[in-house]
This record gives C-alpha cells, sequence and structure tokens, in this order.
C-alpha cells in the first residue's frame, strides 16, 4: 500500500512539474533516497534488539549510507533474491540456535549467489574454503563441490559458526573469525593486550575484517528498512518446488534436459553443487533435484531418460578433456621453476596448453619465481575447439620449431638433442637473441 501512494505521490509531482513524459526524471524522482538523520537511523537500528549487538558509530553508519543511498542498487537486488534462500536459512539456523540475523550474512559473503568464487577460492554461498568445507562434512570433488547445495552448506556454515562462538563466546569476535580465521583474531586480541572485544582490537585486525563486522550490521538494517529508505524490488524470485530422484549411473545433465523435456538453466539453478554438468556413477547414489511437476513424468520414463543420459558420457568426457584448466583424466605432476624457465616453454615441455598452466595454478599474467612448485596434470590427447585438430600429441621427427609465447632461443637448444644456440642462430641467420611468438625456426 505505502509503495503504491508513493508512486502515486511521484506521479503527481512530475505532471505538476510537467516532466510526466521523462521516463529519466521518474526514474530519479522514484528512486528519491530520504535523507534520515543521525539520530533516526540510531534508533531505528537500536529498535532491532539484535542478538548480535554491534554497536551504532560512524562506521556502521557509513556502510548503512552506502547500502541505502550510494548502492541502492545492490539492496534491491537482495531483496529480489532473497526469498529463494532466507527459509533455508532460518531452518537451519533455528536447528542450531544461532541468531536469526545471521541470514543475512551470505549477502555480505556472496551476494546470495551460490555459485560465487572469490579470489583466495573461497566458494558458495557461505564462502567456505576447501579445507574448511571437507572439515565439516562437504564433498568436493572434480563433479560435485557441496559449498555450493544451498541446504548442505548452510548447515555447514552453522556447525561452523556454532564452533567458532564456542571458541570466543563473542558474537562480534564469531564473525570477525569467520572472515579473517581464528590465527588473525587470537592474534588481534594478544596484540590489544588480552581485550576480548572488536572495538577493542579493532587496528590489530586485518583491513578487511574490519569492515566486516560493521558492514554485517549495515546490510541487516539496510534489508529490515529498505521500504523507509525507499528501496524495493520491481521482480521478487521465490524458490522452484522440487522432488529428489536418485541416480546411480554416470548422467550427462545436457542429455538428461533433453530426454526429460526439463530446461538445463532449470536443472543447473536446482543443482548449482554439480560443476561440470554431469554426476558420476555411484554406488550410493546421487539426490538430483527435479521439479515438483516434473516427477511423475520423470517416474514414467525413468529408464528411458536415465540411458539416454548415461550415452552421454563419450561427449562428455570428449568436452571435459577441452576444458580449460581441466584436470578431468589426467595425473598430477609438480615442477619446480629453475633459473631461465618461462611459462610457455614449461608448457610445451609437459605438452600442455599454457592457459591450463596459468588456470592451474591460479596465475594471471606470466610472472613465475625460481623454486616455484607448479601444478602440471598431464594424460590423454585433447581437442583445440578452435581447429579441432589433435594437439599435444608427441612432436614429430620435424626440422622446423614454431616459437611458442615465453619461448627462447637457450629454451629451445634444450628442447632438441645436439642443438646449441649457435647453430640455431647459424641455420636461421638471426645476428641477436630476438625472437617472436610464430617464428618458423630451422633445427636441423
Amino acid at each position: 500500500m505505502m509503495r503504491k501512494i508513493l508512486t502515486g505521490i511521484i506521479l503527481f509531482t512530475l505532471s505538476i512539474q510537467g516532466f510526466a513524459q521523462d521516463s529519466k526524471a521518474l526514474y530519479e524522482v522514484y528512486d528519491y533516497a530520504p535523507d534520515f538523520s543521525y539520530e533516526e537511523i540510531e534508533k531505528r537500528y537500536d529498535d532491532l534488539e539484535l542478538t548480535i549487538d554491534i554497536a551504532f558509530n560512524d562506521r556502521v553508519k557509513a556502510f548503512i549510507n552506502y547500502f541505502t543511498v550510494r548502492d541502492r542498487d545492490y539492496t534491491r537486488e537482495m531483496l529480489k533474491r532473497k526469498e529463494v534462500y532466507f527459509s533455508i536459512f532460518e531452518k537451519h539456523l533455528k536447528a542450531y540456535d544461532l541468531p536469526q540475523e545471521l541470514k543475512y550474512l551470505p549477502i555480505i559473503e556472496a551476494g546470495l549467489n551460490p555459485k560465487a568464487v572469490s579470489g583466495p577460492r573461497a566458494v558458495g554461498l557461505w564462502q567456505f574454503m576447501a579445507a574448511t568445507g571437507k572439515e565439516r562434512g562437504l564433498k568436493i570433488d572434480w563433479y560435485i563441490d557441496e559449498r555450493m547445495d544451498p541446504e548442505k552448506s548452510t548447515e555447514a556454515a552453522c556447525k561452523y559458526i556454532s564452533w567458532l562462538y564456542g571458541i570466543f563466546k563473542d558474537w562480534k569476535l564469531t564473525l570477525a573469525a569467520y572472515n579473517s580465521g581464528i590465527g588473525n583474531v587470537q592474534r588481534a586480541i594478544r596484540r590489544a593486550g588480552y581485550k576480548n572485544d572488536f572495538w577493542g582490537i579493532y587496528r590489530y585486525l586485518p583491513r578487511e575484517t574490519r569492515s566486516y563486522v560493521p558492514q554485517f550490521a549495515a546490510i541487516v538494517y539496510a534489508m529490515e528498512y529498505a521500504d523507509i529508505h525507499n528501496i524495493y524490488t520491481e521482480e521478487t524470485l521465490y524458490p522452484v518446488d522440487y522432488e529428489t530422484v536418485e541416480t546411480k549411473s554416470f548422467v550427462y545433465l545436457k542429455a538428461f534436459a533433453e530426454e526429460s523435456g526439463i530446461p538445463l538453466k532449470t536443472l543447473e539453478a536446482l543443482n548449482p553443487e554439480i560443476k561440470k554438468g554431469a554426476i558420476p556413477e555411484r554406488k550410493n547414489g546421487f539426490q538430483l533435484k527435479i521439479p515438483k511437476d516434473q516427477k511423475d513424468n520423470f517416474l514414467e520414463n525413468q529408464i528411458q531418460i536415465l540411458a539416454k543420459a548415461e550415452e552421454g558420457k563419450k561427449e562428455f568426457e570428449k568436452m571435459a578433456r577441452n576444458m580449460p584448466g581441466s584436470t578431468f583424466g589426467k595425473e598430477k605432476v609438480v615442477y619446480r621453476v629453475r633459473r631461465g624457465d618461462v611459462l610457455g616453454t614449461i608448457a610445451r615441455k609437459h605438452r600442455v596448453r599454457l592457459q591450463d598452466l596459468k588456470a592451474w595454478n591460479n596465475i594471471r599474467g606470466s610472472l613465475i619465481r625460481v623454486g616455484q612448485r607448479l601444478n602440471i596434470y598431464t594424460g590423454p590427447d585433447f581437442y583445440d575447439g578452435t581447429s579441432a585438430k589433435l594437439i599435444n600429441q608427441p612432436l614429430p621427427d620435424s626440422k622446423i620449431h614454431i616459437v611458442q609465447p615465453g619461448d627462447t632461443l637457450w629454451d629451445i637448444s634444450r628442447m632438441y638433442k645436439g642443438l646449441s644456440i649457435g647453430k640455431i642462430k647459424e641455420l636461421n641467420k638471426i645476428r641477436g637473441s630476438s625472437i617472436k611468438p610464430g617464428m618458423r625456426l630451422r633445427i636441423g
């Protein structure tokens, strides 16, 4: 009702000013951010009576300003997504007797995106690192990552948060430890003279963690009082009612979707923990979520659907081997960088793609250091998606070497028996040492 009244007032105001046809002006007025005093916001915040009692101060107020004034679109997007996940969070938080306001934590952590991946490789709504996720019972392998499963990851997060609170006995320190780890918080406590309060150890915490706790308080306020700040969403997403079906054989999700008539995007949304679009063969089975209204159709055609999904295994394996950074069907070796090594040469020596070598080691540029350990996955040949020609095969008995990115004359001389830098220069009439990718060099 309040929203309709506001809309009516806005349209009336625009018509008086002669801007009724100006959509830009309409949006600017419609998205007007009310101006409230420090005291008004503080009173509203205190009225929330949160279990996690983060005191209202200038830092909290600054983040409230960010979510209600500067980046209202972000808050609006969270309002749009919250109905999909909040019922899951509330259920598990209640089961573990945890404060209900923790349901807002995945907004700060992942923007309510179950497939979110951070720079340090934290994954999912609750941003678990792999080791922490496994410690809390989440399965993580090449095919499946349960950090992306909203139900399972939320229960794991509740276990982890309960454990942290058992250590610190303080919710603010628990949040700080969730963000930066137990070690950083305990170190800050020692450096602060064993003060057992977030604000008391504030200056000794990592910079990100100093913002994390007041930011959490601010998003709780912004979500609870979004309407007061004239923040609404045009569209609200709701969870899809689903049923689970058990699969024990290999399932290629694309083939399953085509045969069952269930849109692939729907299957992916219901099962975000399926990383590569396939479910491996499992003795204990996998619980695949499908829309509830498709359950009867699946049961009637189960044998045909699963048989078709299993037939897609060859197509999937071919695609999987060619995925950038894929480790599918490959064996891991560890290479220690030597003086003079460059990424292009290391990739060629091990007959792997440069882009894969970078992906396996989370390398963005081309900088490596002597002694650095690189993970390299070697195995069956793969197909280049652009040329569709088999690459990564044994080097032919050729008299020509095509220069790869990162190659040097010294590197090339080491690749071929009896070849020296001087010989390469002589054969190719090179005076200096400069070569470029794509050059064809005679090597014999």
